[in-house]
């Protein structure tokens, strides 16, 4: 978003033929006069306020479109509502136009809008007596301060008469909205699903950046940047830290703790950098290196202590079927069978007596099944669930090939660290390619993470696994409502009966009733 200091140059620059080679349309929602109103009310707004700088007489957004809608959508009327719907959310006056640049590689829009709104009749404010202006603009108190030495009034200086109007607002005041931090990323959410609408594939949608998520942003290299080198490496850098995100997330560290080395090791450490040193561009990639470095280590501890809690399910298994843990070295895990039942010899016990209350058949009454509610339906948030179940397989198996790339690297240093003297001469070359080579394939399949859920319509493996767990609660509350529906009213489900008990109180409980409705009858019986 930028800001105008002549807007009126601007709209003149972005509707011109002449200065745009690829202009496509123009739409305003007001005549050009009121751009003229707007930047004379501005100006004059801003010297009464005495504010150092430049006055902003609007503002402009950018909006890029995808390079499919020059085929599928008529230019004019696509600018047209991509206007109006600006205008009805915000209330404000509007004119844009779209463009493609010269190589027609960047469909986009320029839309200019006002920070005020046109007031339905104008405020006039009318003097009560005679009022004076020196050449700043600026009311003074008496006439003697705008008189020269010979008693006229100076140039630039001005009276207003008693009666005559002296202030005539057309404007209201500027919506406090546009100037707030979070504006600019509702924009981005507006015009983004706006754009999404008018998009058939869903691989093809667009996604707002959250800056506040686990993942850093890339930043776009301009032509003939003078820092393009340095914008690259913080690119590289900041695509190591994102890949290493997919992979913690892959191998489920929960969110909130990626969030706070985030927190810790990049943002704060920023933040202190800036403080200590000024704005240094060239230590942010040494600050994302060492937090992905970090993250590359808490992403080790996870794995480990899950292979741990693995490989202890898997013993206290064989202690259960094998016996003692001393039984268990002697025994092969890939030659395990199935080891026959023990015949075990159990004392018979002293024949206890208990006491059974004898039910005759005719004294259990089966009771009328009640009315069978339908069957739960699936949700829809359930339907998705097998294919996501599919993609977290594929997640998996993948996170499992950089593992094993890992510690087949850390090996190889391990060899490097061990050689001493001539052999660490000889090999030393050889084992440092190998580990290069290592590296890079490593740092490809951690790329390949993303990769895997772009291919099913995810923008980042954070957005496929909030839709997987999402999926996944809802299938398992979904099971949970047919078990249970299956055991009141499925085929299987076993019909209440009624015990001899439960029989003798209903039938009390209906003789006390009928004695309760007949009382006087029950009275004039027992004194005959």
């Amino acid at each position: 978003m930028s800001k105008l200091h002549n807007v009126r140059g601007r709209i003149t620059y972005i509707s011109s033929h002449a200065k745009q080679e690829n202009l496509y349309a123009v739409y305003e929602t007001t005549d050009r006069h009121y751009w003229t109103e707007l930047a004379r009310f501005n100006q004059q707004e801003f010297l009464k306020s005495g504010t150092e700088g430049k006055c902003i007489e609007a503002r402009e957004l950018i909006i890029a479109l995808p390079e499919s809608f020059p085929d599928l959508y008529d230019p004019s009327k696509l600018l047209q509502m991509f206007t109006n719907r600006f205008k009805e959310k915000y209330g404000v006056e509007c004119v844009s136009a779209l463009h493609h640049n010269k190589r027609k590689t960047n469909y986009h829009i320029h839309l200019i809008f006002s920070e005020r709104e046109l007031l339905p009749e104008p405020i006039e404010k009318i003097a009560t007596r005679n009022m004076f202006y020196n050449e700043q603009k600026k009311h003074v108190r008496t006439k003697k301060e705008i008189l020269d030495d010979r008693g006229n009034v100076r140039k630039g200086c001005k009276i207003i008469k008693k009666g005559e109007v002296y202030e005539r607002t057309l404007f209201t005041a500027k919506n406090k909205l546009f100037k707030q931090e979070h504006y600019l990323d509702e924009a981005k959410r507006f015009y983004t699903d706006l754009i999404n609408l008018l998009i058939e594939d869903d691989k093809d949608k667009l996604h707002v950046f959250d800056k506040n998520g686990l993942y850093l942003a890339t930043k776009k290299i301009g032509k003939n940047n003078p820092k393009e080198e340095q914008i690259k490496e913080d690119n590289e850098v900041r695509m190591q830290w994102n890949h290493e995100v997919d992979r913690a997330l892959v191998s489920q560290v929960p969110e909130d703790e990626i969030r706070q080395i985030k927190q810790k090791w990049i943002t704060e450490r920023i933040r202190l950098s800036i403080d200590v040193f000024g704005k240094c561009p060239e230590k942010l990639a040494g600050i994302i290196t060492t937090a992905t470095a970090k993250l590359a280590l808490l992403i080790s501890k996870v794995l480990t202590a899950a292979w741990e809690l693995k490989d202890k399910l898997f013993r206290e298994t064989l202690e259960k079927e094998y016996g003692s843990k001393a039984d268990i070295k002697a025994v092969d895990t890939a030659d395990i069978v199935t080891a026959p039942a023990k015949e075990t010899i159990t004392e018979p016990k002293s024949p206890s007596v208990t006491v059974t209350a004898t039910v005759l058949e005719t004294d259990v009454v089966e009771l009328p099944k009640p009315q069978i509610p339908p069957r739960p339906v699936m949700p829809p948030e359930a339907t998705a669930f097998p294919r996501l179940q599919k993609v977290k397989v594929t997640l998996d198996k993948h996170n499992n090939l950089i593992f094993e790339a890992e510690r087949e690297r850390t090996k190889l240093e391990i060899e490097l660290s061990d050689f001493k003297g001539l052999a660490r001469l000889t090999k030393k070359k050889e084992l440092e390619s190998k580990i290069a080579t290592k590296t890079e394939e490593i740092r490809t399949l951690k790329a390949g993470l993303s990769g895997i859920v772009r291919q099913h319509g995810f923008a980042t493996v954070q957005d496929f696994y909030t839709a997987f767990y999402t999926a996944q609660r809802a299938t398992e509350a979904y099971q949970k409502e047919c078990a249970k529906w299956e055991e009141f009213y499925g085929e299987k489900a076993t019909p209440k009966t009624e015990t001899m008990h439960e029989k003798l109180q209903r039938y009390q409980e209906m003789a006390d009733r009928q004695n309760a409705s007949q009382p006087y009858r029950s009275r004039d019986k027992g004194a005959r």
